[in-house]
């Protein structure tokens, strides 16, 4: 009964009222089946459809390992993080990912977490190094399974498995259907709930085709902004040259965006998406990297500037909007010498862009990044207190606050942060200096094209 109760608790944490229908039926199974196979699509609400039934089932009393989540990218693991944090469990959980600090994970783990979210490659790496003990471990999630097969983790993910003897149920979520399930996983026969269907509604996601006349469509993307009433917006490409450039020309034009892709160090990819998250940039510009697994707010807008070969990397675009019943609207820019993929729409509705609309609004917050974090012993209540008496910051002039392990950023309003920054340039934090300033934008610099 202590569970159930927590349980309504944490909808109210995570502001639902109840679970969708996929949900409810994945979190029946997950607690009645050994094996389950979940596939459904991109923005249904999967991450919770499985840690909800997760919680169920945690131990209070143990304290090693009790869960396992594999995810292929650090950012669907930073995701699932967020609402396991979210969800007010009680339950300690770590993430480990490469590019973290290898030492930092294994101070962590000396006091085990009950959920342990990772990347195969960290997981391998801290198993070989006996970071953890895992005889604790009952549960294993593959996350996106899909993905992490085709980014090739077969050898990492066979070996983590080999090495948890007391496995009692693997649950493999994918928003893809059409995948085989390695012998490896020792999942044959599993409960499948297939919502792999349940894409959105037509009435939620509208799609409208851009006809561009010239072949290099970058003014066509232009205008095409310009005209979204300063509503941020992604904009999808197929390589990461392009997205770089893409980025570029916009802010030469004085259109505020960054890029995101895989060939970003951690460090930048983790900046671009605060500062899009934060609102200090309004317009992330990204390979399919940002498709899925990615903590960012339901959009708006969707922008195919490149079209991904194949249809399912489409849906998975288009699933950054039109989330949970909210509406949205997916733009597809074509030259005219361009061919139509047979997945399209042939009579989607064609947009005439308005050449006469004005620059979008400069972004209202600006980052300021921090020196210090939870490592620091610092928190966002150190920082909203520090920002607002010493910095003189009033309420509304503060907005998201992430705090990582050894920096945190803060998006302040653009009109206070130099009049706060010089409020607080002698001042100590927790009786510590930090150094406290304007974040740099991920920007490509003159001399690295």
């Amino acid at each position: 009964m202590k569970n159930r109760i927590e349980s309504r608790d944490i909808l109210s944490n995570l502001g639902f009222e109840k679970l969708n229908k996929m949900q409810a039926l994945a979190g029946k199974a997950i607690l009645e089946e050994t094996d389950v196979l979940l596939l459904s699509p991109t923005g249904s609400g999967k991450t919770l459809a499985f840690l909800l039934p997760v919680f169920e089932m945690l131990k209070p009393g143990v304290k090693n390992v009790q869960c396992l989540i594999l995810v292929p990218s650090r950012e669907l693991g930073l995701q699932i993080e967020q609402v396991w944090k979210n969800m007010g469990t009680n339950y300690k959980v770590n993430i480990c990912y490469g590019g973290h600090s290898i030492d930092t994970e294994i101070n962590n783990l000396s006091n085990p977490p009950a959920l342990l979210i990772g990347t195969p490659g960290r997981i391998m790496d801290h198993l070989e190094r006996d970071s953890f003990d895992t005889s604790g471990i009952e549960i294993l999630i593959l996350d996106e399974f899909d993905k992490s097969l085709q980014m090739g983790f077969h050898d990492q993910m066979s070996f983590i498995i080999q090495n948890l003897p007391q496995l009692k149920k693997r649950i493999l979520v994918s928003a893809t259907s059409e995948v085989e399930i390695p012998r490896y996983t020792g999942v044959s026969n599993p409960k499948i709930l297939d919502f792999s269907s349940m894409a959105a509604p037509e009435e939620n996601l509208t799609s409208k085709l851009v006809i561009s006349k010239d072949k290099d469509k970058i003014d066509s993307l232009f205008y095409l902004l310009c005209s979204l009433n300063s509503e941020a917006a992604l904009v999808f490409c197929n390589y990461r040259e392009v997205a770089e450039r893409i980025s570029d020309l916009l802010n030469e034009k004085g259109i505020h965006a960054t890029y995101y892709h895989g060939g970003m160090d951690q460090d930048e990819r983790e900046r671009a998406l605060i500062m899009f998250r934060n609102g200090s940039v309004s317009y992330l510009i990204t390979t399919d990297l940002a498709a899925r697994g990615l903590d960012i707010p339901q959009m708006n807008h969707v922008i195919h500037y490149q079209l991904p070969h194949k249809e399912d990397e489409f849906t998975h675009r288009n699933g950054r909007t039109a989330r949970m019943l909210a509406t949205g609207t997916a733009y597809i820019i074509q030259s005219e010498a361009e061919e139509t993929p047979d997945y399209l729409d042939k009579k989607m509705e064609i947009l005439q862009v308005d050449f006469n609309s004005k620059l979008p609004n400069p972004p209202e917050f600006e980052t300021i990044y921090i020196s210090g974090g939870k490592k620091n012993k610092l928190n966002k209540i150190d920082i909203v207190g520090f920002f607002s008496k010493k910095g003189k910051l009033e309420k509304g002039d503060l907005g998201l606050i992430e705090v990582k392990d050894f920096i945190s950023f803060a998006a302040v309003k653009t009109s206070k942060v130099n009049s706060m920054l010089q409020n607080i340039s002698n001042e100590k934090m927790k009786g510590k200096k930090f150094k406290i300033e304007v974040a740099r934008k991920v920007i490509k610099k003159e001399e690295d094209r």
